[in-house]
């Protein structure tokens, strides 16, 4: 019983894993840092969040940039973010409407802060989150498939990743809304061994086999449950579809409870776990990510000028639900939230409404094809360059340079057909270590089949690479073996080549990812489908 408790295994490795994960990450770091200031300007949506980093360091809120792609980008490219009548700043002290939370470009505005309004100020944020998510789905594997090798062979293949790697060299929020993800699935896997183990010290205390039908202890203080909590509020606090993930632990945590006290003995009670766990686990999870996310937003609560801060000061107007509570609100929560939860209600209309609904976007990309790449993004392009002009030598051909948001093909398509095998296995062997990534890469993939009419991109797959590719991890060490398996080395062998064939996929698509010079036909090379064009 205690064995089953312990899931028979004891990680004893520690510092080998700590080896192993600063290693990869430092080489992950190493190949991501080269050039990241190149292009020099904003590309795609750095166009909105680099500028409302650099706003919030100055005023707390997210300021406008009147006529932003002719004056004030290419300023900014040149050095010069001061281009406006605002004495050193360069924006006016307006606020601007936003449809996205602070944390993500509080992120951006540290690296801006240490080096400047320029590219490599605002990317280099993303490079250390880039890192720190290898670093952590390392450890996250390890602890699921209770071996560093897998553990390592996770973080060399997502350190391979195309989209990893391009998402890991721009400015935008979604690397930091994936890196805390894979912490917050981390600590909420961290909270289920804790859990076991306390039940398991229970038993050994009192010199018991098992629980006998007794419930068993509240264990209502949970450590890692409440980190869990906070690093998800952390998630929200860069986007909203955070949320889905949230849900989805918070019931998968404590159907773990009721197995892990249903395997200690507690019998038919272990399914008031549901109501027992659950409710603590709701205060720990929902409620310390929902105050961490306020408290994300401090600055604009703190400062008056944001977009709609007054609206609790001022006199309701208007005839929407919120003008109609606005007293109410103002009473119970204070005229600062009160503008917050109307800033929200906007934000909320806006991305589910009928302007949203009727935009079309050249790169739009519908969920369904996301984990076989089925519709890449470009982030940036400088076409037809002629031969003679910036290095380019082609003949009867023109020169370019592209930045494209693109996966390891290779790489996605292994992990996919994983992801397919990963749920056989548990529906057929139950088999717990694949669970927590299949729902995390559920629960950051499905809610975006509801948004399908709109525009969505292929770079929002940057929260589902990193568990698809513990997946994988987890299923090529099945096909490794056991360690006194007849097979091991061949089969080892074969693992060898299919991460061999990762690493040589990412190095042929590496020009495309890194604004590299290419003439037309070897750019063409690198677009296997008439989709990626």
């Amino acid at each position: 019983m205690l064995e089953l408790l312990d899931d028979g295994r004891q990680l004893t490795d520690r510092w080998r894993a700590w080896l192993v994960t600063i290693v990869i990450s430092a080489l992950a770091f190493a190949i991501r840092i080269v050039n990241i200031q190149r292009p020099g300007y904003l590309i795609f949506d750095e166009t909105y969040y680099p500028k409302d980093a650099w706003t919030l360091l100055h005023l707390g809120y997210e300021a406008n940039w009147p006529d932003p792609l002719k004056i004030a980008n290419p300023s900014i490219a040149s050095g010069h973010p001061n281009v406006y009548a605002t004495p050193s700043l360069g924006f006016t002290p307006g606020p601007e409407f936003v449809v996205h939370p602070q944390l993500g470009k509080w992120f951006i505005a540290l690296g801006e802060w240490a080096f400047g309004m320029n590219s490599f100020g605002w990317r280099f944020p993303s490079l250390v989150a880039g890192t720190i998510m290898i670093g952590a789905t390392i450890m996250l594997a390890r602890r699921l498939a209770r071996s560093t090798l897998i553990g390592a062979l996770a973080g060399i293949l997502l350190t391979f990743d195309g989209l990893q790697f391009a998402m890991s060299r721009i400015g935008l929020l979604d690397i930091f809304q994936g890196t805390l993800l894979v912490i917050a699935v981390a600590f909420a896997v961290r909270d289920r061994d804790w859990f076991r183990h306390k039940l398991g010290d229970h038993l050994r205390a009192r010199n018991l086999t098992d629980l006998g039908g007794a419930f068993g202890p509240a264990l209502l203080w949970r450590p890692w449950r409440l980190a869990a909590g906070f690093t998800f509020g952390l998630a929200c606090g860069v986007k909203w579809n955070s949320v889905f993930v949230l849900a989805s632990f918070g019931i998968l945590s404590v159907l773990w409870d009721r197995a892990a006290r249903h395997l200690a003995g507690a019998g038919r009670r272990s399914w008031w776990a549901l109501l027992r766990d659950g409710l603590p686990a709701f205060v720990l999870l929902v409620v310390v990510a929902l105050v961490t996310y306020i408290a994300t937003w401090t600055s604009w609560l703190v400062t008056k000028g944001g977009w709609d801060r007054q609206w609790g000061a001022a006199p309701a107007t208007g005839a929407s639900i919120m003008a109609r509570h606005h007293d109410w609100l103002v009473a119970h929560f204070g005229a600062p939230l009160a503008s917050l939860m109307y800033y929200h209600y906007q934000i909320y209309e806006f991305q589910t409404g009928s302007y949203m609904a009727s935009q079309t976007h050249v790169y739009n990309a519908n969920p369904a094809g996301w984990l076989f790449m089925v519709r890449v993004i470009g982030l940036d392009a400088v076409n037809g360059i002629k031969p003679g002009t910036d290095g380019c030598t082609a003949v009867n051909d023109t020169c370019l340079r592209v930045i494209s948001g693109e996966g390891t093909p290779v790489l996605w398509w292994m992990a996919a057909i994983a992801l397919a095998a990963a749920l056989v296995l548990w529906v057929t062997a139950r088999d717990w270590r694949v669970v927590a990534p299949i729902v995390a890469a559920f629960s950051t993939w499905i809610p975006w089949f509801h948004y399908d009419d709109r525009p969505v991109f292929f770079f929002y797959a940057i929260c589902i690479i990193p568990f698809t590719v513990i997946v994988l991890a987890i299923m090529m060490g099945r096909i490794i073996g056991p360690s006194a398996g007849p097979h091991r080395k061949r089969n080892a062998l074969i693992v060898g080549a299919l991460v061999s064939l990762v690493v040589l996929d990412f190095a042929f698509i590496y020009p495309i990812l890194t604004d590299q010079l290419l003439t037309r036909h070897q750019w063409l090379l690198r677009m296997w489908f008439p989709s990626w064009i």
